[in-house]
Order: structure tokens, then C-alpha cells, then sequence
């Protein structure tokens, strides 16, 4: 168990994030989403990350089957909010008004069948609004319990301080991993300062630190991996030469490359959760396996200098959505 921030809830020491069974890596499942947030939870995972953008509230629903006749208050549920789409799916920007913050939770909870959820974050910072106005506005819904915990997404150290005035955060959400580790100059070290939590994403790139990954693989329509720039051409042949470093590693120890990258971020710190986008039990399974993978401090060197910080070929986002990561700036 780890705690999310010094205020924030207990949970699991990995969590799942539930994205890609609804929506942006391609045709999903729904039935093997639902079975694997099922074998989560009896796995011991009880924190569930989730989006109401995803697949346009889909996401949401499909959480709801699959907690259907069980314990809610067994149950860590974390909710981004803010990001506005059309019916295709296209992306037209954030809104983190209060009368928006509040209509938007109104609907989660309808979808999620739940009168709270634990955690509630804007998905990103609209630059339109200060984000004490946000911020203000999911503390009102603290006090009416309709949200336990306020957390953050994809924002810059001053933006922490600025929302942490206002209100206690629980936690960052952030990406973090071997290929993504821009928060350990600023931002990790203020969110550990003010006792805040991080929930890591992209814990494995998005799966080029998979292990599974191939070269030739052809990307299905919807899968929004075919416009990252890690994906393309050159970058991404000299990013699967460091997974395949990894690979030497991850053999020689008895593991696999994506049980190796999750326990190198589960190594970090006690207050880092990371989340592992499963979409089916079998990688579900194998990335439960790295909660047994222990690294000495001479293994986690070696891992540092098969992929050295800033070794990615490529920047995380596209540049059109890099420009609305405060984290970026």
C-alpha cells in the first residue's frame, strides 16, 4: 500500500489506468475490460484511473459494469475532467470553469453510479481560467462530499503551489518513466516538498518499454500512437534499441522488459503510484509481476545507463499538445 500525498487516500502500489479499454489506442473489448478491472481489483489493485472524455463517458459506464456488486467504498476512484471533444472525437480545448467543474462531476457521478469519487483533476490547465477558481470549485464539492481528494494533471511546480493553496492536493498525475522523466528536476521536487503524491502514466511509454512492440507493427485506426512522435521513423528505431538494451537486463534477471521498466518507477519512491494501462488479464498479469521485481541500487544503475535521462528520440506529445501541458513550460 502507498498513500497519495501526505493527506490523500491509501491505495495499492499500482494502479490501473483504464483509457485504452474505451478509447485512443484502437478497437478495445469491452468484455475483457471489464474482466480485467474485475481481476485487478481481486489482485488487490483498487485504485482506477479514468477520464469522462474517455470514449465520451464510455469509460465511466464500462467502470460501473464492472464494479457491479461490489464494495465502492473498496474502491479508489480518479476522474479527469476538462477536456472538451466533439461526437468524432476531436479535441477542442479545456474548460475548467466552476459552473463547468460542477456540471461535469454531476455527470460523472450519474455515469459511475456513485454519489463521490476519490479523486477529481482537471485533465489539463485551461489558460483561460486561474487555477484557484478550479481548484476553488472541486472544494466546494469536498465540502458537499461529492469528492474525498483534489488532485492534479500535467501541471508546472508554480501551478502546484498556486492550487495547493487553496486546497490540500492528494496527488499529481503525471507521466513518468525511463523515456519521460522531465518532473525530477522541478516538479517532483516541489510536489514532495508540499507532501503531494504522484500517480504516474506512461509508465512504459505507451508500450515501447513493453518489450512487445515491433518495428513493422501497423497501427489500427483511432490509435493515436500513429501521430506520436516516438512512433515515427528514426525516433522510433532508436527508441526500440534502448528497450532492447533494457532487454539484457530484464533477462539476466529473470524478468521481462515491462516488469523491469514498472519496478525501476515503483523504485523511485513510496509516493509514487504508478498506473499501468492493461487492457486485457495477461498483461494485466505480467505487470502485477513487477510488484515482486526488487532492484538493487547496482541494478538501477545499470538500467539509468541503458536509457539515460533525455535519451528519447522524440517529445512525448505532438507539438499541438505539448502547447497545453503547463508541465512543458
Amino acid at each position: 500500500m502507498r498513500t497519495l500525498g501526505k493527506n490523500g487516500p491509501q491505495v495499492g502500489a499500482l494502479g490501473l489506468g483504464c483509457m485504452g479499454m474505451s478509447d485512443l489506442y484502437g478497437p478495445a473489448d469491452e468484455g475483457e475490460g471489464i474482466a480485467t478491472i474485475r481481476a485487478a481489483l481481486d489482485a488487490g489493485v483498487d485504485l482506477l484511473d479514468t477520464g469522462d472524455f474517455y470514449g465520451m463517458g464510455h469509460n465511466e459506464l464500462l467502470i460501473r459494469q464492472a464494479l457491479d456488486g461490489r464494495d465502492r467504498d473498496g474502491v479508489r476512484i480518479s476522474v479527469k475532467f476538462g477536456a472538451q471533444r466533439d461526437y468524432d472525437g476531436d479535441w477542442l480545448g479545456y474548460d475548467g470553469r466552476p459552473a463547468a467543474v460542477k456540471t461535469a462531476l454531476a455527470y460523472t457521478l450519474r455515469r459511475l453510479g456513485t454519489d463521490y469519487v476519490d479523486v477529481y483533476r482537471p485533465s489539463r490547465m485551461d489558460p483561460q481560467v486561474p487555477i484557484e477558481e478550479t481548484v476553488g470549485a472541486i472544494a466546494e464539492e469536498v465540502q458537499k462530499g461529492h469528492v474525498r481528494h483534489i488532485g492534479l494533471s500535467e501541471v508546472g511546480a508554480e501551478t502546484i503551489r498556486r492550487a495547493h493553496a487553496v486546497h490540500p492536493i492528494a496527488d499529481l498525475q503525471i507521466e513518468y518513466s525511463l523515456l519521460s522523466r522531465g518532473i525530477e528536476d522541478d516538479i517532483l521536487p516541489t510536489c514532495r516538498e508540499l507532501g503531494i503524491g504522484i500517480t504516474a502514466y506512461g509508465v512504459l511509454s505507451r508500450g515501447l518499454l513493453s518489450g512487445h512492440w515491433a518495428k513493422d507493427r501497423t497501427l489500427s485506426p483511432g490509435d493515436f500512437r500513429a501521430h506520436g512522435p516516438r512512433f515515427s521513423g528514426d525516433n522510433l528505431a532508436r527508441n526500440l534499441d534502448l528497450t532492447e538494451a533494457l532487454r539484457e537486463i530484464a533477462d539476466a534477471k529473470g524478468v521481462t522488459v515491462a516488469q523491469l521498466a514498472i519496478a525501476w518507477v515503483l523504485g523511485r519512491g513510496d509516493d509514487i503510484v504508478p498506473l499501468v494501462g492493461a487492457r486485457r488479464r495477461d498483461r494485466l498479469a505480467e505487470a502485477l509481476g513487477a510488484l515482486d521485481v526488487t532492484l538493487t541500487a547496482e541494478e538501477a544503475g545499470r538500467i539509468e545507463a541503458a536509457v539515460p535521462a533525455d535519451a528519447a528520440a522524440g517529445e512525448r506529445y505532438p507539438v499541438s499538445m505539448l502547447a497545453h501541458l503547463d508541465s512543458e513550460r
